[in-house]
C-alpha cells in the first residue's frame, strides 16, 4: 500500500471534523470553539483551511465554528459515495475489491477510509485502537487522527 499523500490526509481529515460538527454531541459530535481547548488544537490548521474553501464558518454569537451549506453539501455527497461503496462490496473479500478498484482507478484507501468514516468506526479513535489490540493507545485523539499510525491502521485492511 502506498503511503497517504499530504493532500490525502488532508481532504480525509478535513471530513473527519466535518462529521465531528455535523453530529450533535449526544451523537458524538464536538463543539469547536475559536478558540480552541488545548485538546483540538491538532485540528487548527484543518478549521482554517475548511473556513477558506467556505465548509466551515465562524458564528460570532456563539464563539465557535458551523457548518455552511457547502459544508453539509460536502458531507452528503460523500455519505452517498460510502453508501455506494459498502453496498456494492459489503459481502466482498479484500483482494477481488481490490482489483476492481484498481481496474476504475479509484484509491483503495479513499474507499476504506470513508466506509470507517460513514459507518462510525473512527468516531471514537481511542475505541478504534484498542479494537485492533495497540499496545500504547494515544489517547490524544485529535492528534492520533492526523497521524501516521492511524493511516497505517486503515491501510492494514487492505492487505491482500
Amino acid at each position: 500500500m502506498t503511503p497517504v499523500s499530504d493532500d490525502q490526509r488532508a481532504a480525509y481529515v478535513s471530513l473527519f471534523v466535518l462529521k465531528l460538527l455535523d453530529l450533535a454531541p449526544e451523537d458524538g459530535g464536538v463543539a469547536m470553539p475559536v478558540l480552541l481547548p488545548a485538546s483540538l488544537t491538532p485540528f487548527e490548521p484543518v478549521l482554517e483551511r475548511l473556513a477558506v474553501e467556505g465548509l466551515v464558518e465562524i458564528d460570532r454569537k456563539r464563539g465557535e465554528y458551523r457548518l455552511t451549506q457547502p459544508g453539509l453539501d460536502t458531507i452528503a455527497m460523500h455519505i452517498d459515495e460510502a453508501e455506494g461503496y459498502i453496498e456494492e462490496f459489503d459481502d466482498v473479500d479484500v483482494g477481488p475489491m481490490l482489483r476492481v478498484l484498481r481496474q476504475r482507478n479509484v484509491d483503495p484507501m479513499r474507499v476504506r477510509f470513508l466506509w470507517g468514516w460513514y459507518q462510525g468506526e473512527f468516531d471514537d479513535p481511542v475505541v478504534f485502537q484498542q479494537r485492533r489490540g495497540v499496545a500504547h493507545i494515544e489517547r490524544d485523539w485529535a492528534s492520533y487522527i492526523q497521524s501516521d499510525a492511524f493511516f497505517a491502521a486503515i491501510a492494514e485492511d487492505l492487505a491482500e
